[in-house]
């Protein structure tokens, strides 16, 4: 994969696991999640997801998701190296994630354990059109 390829914002389309039969579970974050993801040409990356404004919390379920730091791609692989997030134990980690382009589609995906299961977490982002700002 070529790095340049993915530098941008990002919208997210979906935020699902799917378990060890195949069978597609609802994420973290429900069933219509929101999020922004940006890839600077510089190395920097930010993530962020929340459960729907107007979805009920879940109990035991975070509404909010996020972290900053720097990326850098290996093969097929994104690797997010962790700087600040809310999550502690996350913080100076490496999150490596499977990653998919296809065209202005991407799908990031990565093992989860889930309730003592393993599970793939899939997250699709799809490419935010610039907003028409000047260049600086």
């Amino acid at each position: 994969m070529n790095p340049a390829d993915l530098i941008g914002v990002w919208t997210l389309d979906s935020f699902h696991d799917v378990d060890a039969e195949g069978t597609r579970v609802e994420g973290p974050l429900g069933t219509a999640p929101r999020g922004t993801l940006i890839y600077t040409a510089d190395g920097h990356v930010s993530v962020h997801m929340m459960r729907a404004p107007d979805a009920a919390p879940a109990p035991g379920s975070n509404d909010y998701m996020g972290y900053t730091g720097t990326w850098r791609v290996a093969g097929s692989r994104v690797m997010h190296a962790i700087e600040i997030t809310p999550r502690r134990p996350w913080v100076g980690t490496e999150q490596t994630r499977s990653a998919r382009l296809d065209g202005d589609r991407l799908t990031l995906d990565g093992s989860v354990q889930v309730n003592g299961r393993e599970q793939q977490r899939v997250l699709e982002w799809r490419r935010t059109p610039a907003h028409g700002m000047p260049p600086r």
